[in-house]
């Protein structure tokens, strides 16, 4: 019979542990769906890891790691697909905000030969305008960036066990699930949900660490802001080159006046250019620079329940 794994990332979700695991546990259960329920917690400062392990004592089905370190959500995603054995992989967030009842239907789809099963937001749930302004703005640059459209996508989704097969193969330490999904291609269906509120806790993501999160996975995914400073150039040389003429006409026409003003806004403008192009460049070297130290993409502490196989296996594929 088919295995479900369910990646499940954490980070200071002390409160959620075991509520997740009990519901998810009796909705797969109850579906009659043989699963595993992988938890990562993500160097997380509260006691995440020791409920990990509570949940695990009492239940055969659920086991987990913990990070030495806060390695962030991308590197949560990629150990627990690491660590999983199932011929299918759902990837959820551990606060039940991705809705539990959807992995059924999600499950159905890959039973009757979907590859990947995207979640699709129909509904954001209660956000501030502010967040929803700039989680907006966030999906339509990476939009635009890696020319897909990801207006409502989210990390809740499912993969075929060929799909994790390729995504774990691929060398790159910086990586973006959500984009990698999308460019794996496969036989891909939709599902919508809406996004539920937390029971217990805080959300993680503030406007900064959203931007943050923009900028490192743009750079990691698209060259378009590379081309962007070529284009930054062409029009530097253009505006220098129609304020040139502009004053040879004037002067030759003996209408000629101090330019100082001209000069100062000039210097400004192509200042500017050239900064914004380095700051650009030099971001795309330390990306080089992080991918030829060929650091793994994470460290795994401890671990719990029955994983103890998988990770000396995931530990040489992040240091192929």
């Amino acid at each position: 019979m088919a295995l479900l794994s369910i990646v499940l990332p954490a980070y200071n979700e002390e409160q959620n542990i075991e509520n997740t695991s009990k519901v998810i546990s009796q909705l797969l259960t109850e579906n009659e769906i043989d699963y595993e329920l992988v938890f990562i917690s993500d160097g997380s400062k509260d006691g995440t890891f020791r409920e990990i392990q509570k949940a695990a004592s009492e239940n055969p089905c659920i086991k987990g790691a913990e990070f030495s370190r806060n390695f962030g959500k991308e590197a949560g995603i990629f150990a627990g697909l690491e660590l999983t054995s199932g011929d299918a992989v759902i990837v959820m967030d551990c606060d039940l905000q991705h809705p539990p009842e959807v992995i059924p239907k999600m499950w159905k789809l890959w039973l009757e030969g979907a590859e990947i099963v995207e979640g699709i937001k129909s509904n954001r749930g209660k956000e501030s305008i502010f967040y929803k302004l700039s989680a907006g703005l966030f999906y339509k640059v990476m939009s635009r960036l890696i020319k897909m459209d990801m207006s409502a996508s989210s990390d809740f989704k499912l993969l075929d066990r060929k799909v994790v097969d390729v995504l774990l193969e691929l060398p790159e330490r910086n990586t973006f699930f959500r984009a990698l999904s999308f460019w794996a291609g496969f036989k891909t269906e939709s599902i919508e949900y809406e996004v539920q509120e937390r029971q217990f806790g805080t959300g993680k993501w503030s406007f900064l660490s959203l931007m943050k999160y923009a900028v490192a996975n743009a750079t990691s995914f698209s060259t378009l802001p590379l081309q962007l400073v070529t284009v930054m150039g062409v029009i530097s040389i253009l505006f220098s080159g129609i304020l040139a003429i502009q004053t040879l006409v004037k002067y030759l026409m003996g209408t000629a006046v101090e330019g100082f003003t001209t000069v100062i806004l000039l210097i400004l403008i192509i200042g500017g250019f050239i900064m914004l192009s380095l700051g650009v460049i030099g971001h795309y070297i330390a990306r080089i620079y992080e991918e030829v130290k060929g650091r793994p993409k994470y460290i795994i502490r401890s671990v719990t329940g029955n994983v103890q196989g998988n990770v000396s296996g995931a530990w040489r594929s992040k240091n192929r």
